[in-house]
């Protein structure tokens, strides 16, 4: 059966279909002795495909949980020398991060070579949630947390989704929240914060789907389960009453 190419080299663990889209347009992947185009389809059980002049070979597939500690970029890697995500993870092969989590913030970073469970993850159109434990500096008033759950515009213009938010309790002057989104925009939960007079101090991803981060510390890493995986490939569900329970 034919299939698009970066569909084929998604699966095969050279990395997230944006990826593959790259590699095709870069001239490296050639189909029966011709170099690919973008658009072009192929047969995997029929064809030659070579990827810079290599035959195509599918990875085992990986599935890692990370807890990405502050100061680490979610990258696999880093021109400068800093560290990265795909640096804590002392496995083989070709292993890239689900989705972003910035350098000052730290929690739940899934690593996989599946770029079919990768697209589907981060996919606006999937509405996938992400569950967050989120430290403002303040202490918000319920104008405040109204705007967070109806959504807020961004200085770049971008209107945010409807979250839910949840008041953990006093910490100080600050304050604990818990916050789900079913999107991803850059730099979000910080940016609603400075938009609405609630600076982010501190920002812990603890869920991403049905994946919970559990008692996994800074930089430590592990596989999923089978189920986890079966879970997570499963279509999310449309309404989440409250946060997930620990």
């Amino acid at each position: 059966m034919e299939e698009r190419l970066q569909k084929i080299l998604a699966r095969a663990g050279y990395g997230s279909r944006r990826a593959c889209e790259a590699i095709v347009a870069a001239g490296r992947v050639q189909v029966n002795g011709r170099v690919a185009r973008l658009g072009d389809k192929a047969d995997p059980g029929r064809d030659q495909i070579l990827v810079d002049g290599h035959p195509l070979e599918a990875e085992p597939r990986l599935y890692v949980m990370l807890y990405k500690p502050r100061g680490v970029l979610s990258t696999v890697r880093e021109p400068g020398g800093r560290q990265t995500a795909r640096d804590l993870v002392d496995l083989p092969g070709t292993l890239y991060p689900v989705g972003r989590l910035d350098f000052d913030s730290e929690g739940l970073l899934l690593m996989t070579n599946d770029g079919e469970l990768a697209n589907q993850l981060t996919h606006p159109r999937y509405e996938h949630e992400k569950e967050y434990r989120v430290l403002v500096a303040r202490h918000p008033d319920a104008k405040q947390l109204d705007l967070w759950r109806r959504g807020v515009v961004l200085p770049d213009g971008y209107r945010t989704q409807p979250a839910e938010v949840f008041v953990e309790g006093r910490h100080g002057k600050g304050t604990w929240l818990r916050v789900i989104l079913r999107e991803g925009h850059k730099r979000q939960i910080r940016e609603m914060g400075r938009v609405t007079g609630l600076p982010v101090v501190k920002l812990i991803r603890v869920r991403m789907g049905t994946l919970e981060l559990g008692r996994l510390k800074p930089g430590q890493w592990r596989y999923l389960t089978e189920r986890e995986v079966a879970s997570l490939k499963k279509p999310p569900a449309r309404k989440t009453d409250g946060p997930a329970k620990k």
